[in-house]
């Protein structure tokens, strides 16, 4: 950057020029106009009308060169205005109102006193960060133009011109990062296209931005997970192909892209069936594993266990009993990568402790009431004073018992700060992952598969079940009892195939889906189908108070976000 320097040659700058708004002094009394000037300067009030200081001074030195007080006043106020200056400047890197001002400034001081050395200091800073703020602004279209820098020159140059400087410039150094997730950006979206050596040049520029970044360590991982997951998707075909009696050719074919694609030394080339995918799809973890995840406040998250990614087909088919629209058309769903999700609902007890650490408050506590079991009536009803807290019949629920009379928003709340205690990705489900997890590889009407439920699977409406007042279920699974009139303790009954308890009885649970009246357009990855804003909400699952018909695997429910209620709760995913 050239040294700056300002003299009376750069009369001709607009911006530097200004002329003081008109003064009306009427007939008034020198005495008077001081006072007002004098009033305008403690307010500082300095120059933007002709009721504030500087032109009430200069006026009244134009009557009066020789007024003492009139130029010790516009000495104060240009001391004044100065300091007004200096503070616009703090601010002027990323403010452009701030910087405007501090041009004001400039002009207004220049006007007053051109030669005094601290106007002229004052108007070196605002040139420097005029220019340093135009060689940003230079930057950043440069940045949206696509012109990084990677080879010389582009937006990374201009911004280190910046930091060369003025270092530690917080608007130039968020451009030097936003330069490095761009090249990142450019490297993941080779990768996608399987141009891995492409993706390996941009990350070699990329960590060439700043050293030792984090971030490119990340993206590292992220285009060797693409680069895993596509070798998955073609071993999985090459599976499927080698099972039919003329597929060795193809299966050969896909070998011969994994060599194209795979790290040098990859396995693969020498046994296609070893499972060189675990790391691909799994990380750290394995299929089946439980853990939990420490909490900064001390203490474990819920227990996770890790779903095996695959793929399943999603809805109720065409010619399924009691299928209604809603769960339609039926489609194939895929997990490229597997995801861990809670082994039963979240617990009151674990609700509880997020509550009492963030004074939460959720939508039945605001509200005062939820739905609850009657059992006189045999009905459910609203009553007032239950919440969280509360079981099926609004009475105290012990800490081992699934959280009810929560909103989709408080299980989201819930699931915001574990990912903020734990540093992972927890959520609740989508929709799909939910479906997936019940059926845990069973296509049948049910999550156990077809028929009456195998003794001992849930807490569902059996039959054989009675409440406490003596009732019966008007529309239950004939035969079948559980011991239960009321959601039961949490992992009570037995896990199915993937290690998940409670999926497909005790509690419905929501899900993080918006409602949308058929699959037709559902997201095929199994991410959640969400429309910002939307207030129809999914819950999935078969509870303890659910009919048959509602306790088959394809069942899906439209809710209010706001819905909270004896029969519904949640559980969480978490990413791997």
């Amino acid at each position: 950057m050239p040294t700056v320097t300002v003299s009376g040659d750069d009369s001709g700058i607009g911006e530097l020029n200004w002329q003081p708004p008109a003064v009306d002094l009427g007939d008034e009394a020198r005495a008077a106009t001081l006072r007002r000037a004098e009033r305008a300067l403690a307010d500082g009030r300095l120059f933007d009308t002709g009721e504030d200081a500087i032109p009430l001074y200069l006026a009244l030195l134009r009557q009066d060169p020789q007024d003492a007080r009139a130029k010790t006043g516009l000495e104060r106020s240009l001391d004044r205005l100065l300091e007004q200056g200096a503070q616009a400047l703090r601010f002027a890197d990323d403010r452009t109102e701030s910087l405007r001002r501090a041009r004001a400034i400039a002009a207004v001081a220049r006007a007053v006193s051109p030669e005094d050395e601290a106007v002229l200091a004052y108007l070196g800073r605002v040139d420097e960060v005029d220019q340093l703020t135009r060689l940003n602004l230079a930057s950043e279209r440069a940045l949206r133009e696509g012109r990084l820098g990677e080879n010389g020159g582009g937006a990374l140059a201009g911004f280190r011109e910046v930091l060369k400087w003025k270092p530690g410039q917080a608007r130039a150094l968020q451009g030097v990062a936003a330069v490095e997730s761009a090249m990142i950006r450019h490297a993941e979206e080779a990768a996608l296209a399987s141009d891995f050596d492409t993706a390996l040049v941009w990350l070699g520029h990329a960590a060439r931005v700043r050293e030792d970044a984090p971030t490119v360590a990340d993206a590292r991982q992220r285009v060797n997970a693409i680069r895993m997951a596509r070798i998955a998707e073609l071993r999985d075909s090459g599976l499927r192909d080698l099972a039919t009696p003329a597929g060795l050719k193809e299966a050969r074919g896909k070998l011969a892209e994994v060599l194209r694609i795979a790290e040098p030394g990859d396995r693969v080339a020498a046994d296609f069936r070893e499972r060189i995918d675990l790391a691909t799809h799994y990380g750290l973890f394995r299929p089946g594993q439980a853990f939990t995840d420490a909490l900064h406040n001390g203490g474990r998250g819920p227990e996770m266990v890790v779903v095996p990614h695959g793929g399943f087909r999603m809805g109720a088919a065409d010619d399924e009993l009691e299928a209604v629209d809603a769960e339609k058309p039926s489609h194939y769903v895929r997990f490229d990568r597997g995801f861990a999700m809670s082994r039963h609902a979240v617990t009151v007890g674990e609700f509880r402790r997020f509550v009492e650490a963030t004074q939460y408050r959720p939508r039945a506590t605001r509200r005062g009431h939820s739905i609850v079991y009657d059992e006189r009536s045999g009905n459910f009803v609203r009553r007032s004073g239950v919440d969280w807290r509360s079981d099926h019949a609004g009475d105290p629920a012990a800490d081992d018992m699934p959280v009810l009379h929560v909103s989709v928003y408080d299980a989201e709340a819930y699931a915001e700060w574990l990912a903020g205690q734990t540093g992972h990705g927890y959520r609740l489900p989508s929709e799909a992952e939910y479906e997936y997890a019940l059926r845990s590889g069973e296509q049948g009407r049910y999550p156990w598969g077809n028929g009456q439920p195998p003794r001992g699977f849930g807490n569902l409406t059996g039959g054989n079940d009675v409440s406490p007042g003596g009732r019966r279920w008007n529309n239950a699974f004939v035969g079948y009892g559980d011991g239960y009139w009321g959601p039961a303790p949490v992992g009570r009954f037995r896990a199915n195939a993937w290690g998940l308890k409670d999926l497909g009885g005790n509690t419905s649970e929501w899900v993080a889906d918006c409602w949308h009246a058929s699959y037709r357009r559902a997201p095929a990855d199994g991410a959640a189908w969400f429309n910002p804003g939307c207030r129809s909400r999914v819950v999935r699952g078969g509870s303890w108070a659910s009919s048959p018909a509602h306790a088959r695997a394809a069942w899906r429910s439209s809710s209010d976000s706001d819905m909270t209620n004896a029969r519904v709760g949640f559980r969480v995913v978490r990413g791997i």
